[in-house]
């Protein structure tokens, strides 16, 4: 939904979107930090979506709290690294969750398998997990350029 649409009811859309990614990524991080930094360290995993580097009209609002959320990871990133927190960013495009059910989007991941990458990924210690192959194209995509993003801009 976009923000000009609808009415109030559009920037609702968006207002709880940024709360709950934005703010509540900030809200669980701040309960968690004093314990980790406490016994000396530890690590952080936000779930991010392809949607932080990509736009759908039909997600606008998720799409932009989701990269207000990976603009805050980076944020966190660089401020806790001194207390030995590692803050990773999971990417990921599609995952059979309750986010996307009853739309008949086909490719779904499995969410256990994305757990497992992400888990790995922290493991090794990586500030940033993407994991699928459709999430790792439109990461490469970003440096093509605005028409090579979104291929419908090239025809307008």
């Amino acid at each position: 939904m976009l923000p000009f649409e609808a009415g109030r009811h559009a920037l609702d859309a968006y207002r709880r979107e940024y709360e709950t990614n934005v703010l509540g990524t900030l809200d669980v991080t701040r309960a968690f930090v004093p314990a980790l930094a406490r016994d000396g360290g530890g690590a952080i995993l936000n779930v991010l979506s392809v949607l932080s580097w990509a736009s759908l009209p039909s997600e606008a609002a998720y799409g932009a709290a989701k990269a207000a959320e990976w603009s805050v990871t980076n944020s966190l990133r660089l401020e806790l690294a001194e207390q030995n927190i590692q803050v990773t960013a999971l990417h990921v495009g599609r995952m059979d969750t309750d986010l996307i059910a009853g739309r008949g989007i086909e490719g779904a991941a499995d969410p256990a398998d994305i757990a497992r990458i992400a888990l790995d990924g922290v493991e090794r210690g990586q500030l940033e997990v993407v994991a699928d192959d459709f999430t790792r194209q439109v990461k490469a995509g970003l440096s093509l350029g605005i028409k090579d993003l979104y291929p419908q801009l090239a025809q307008a």
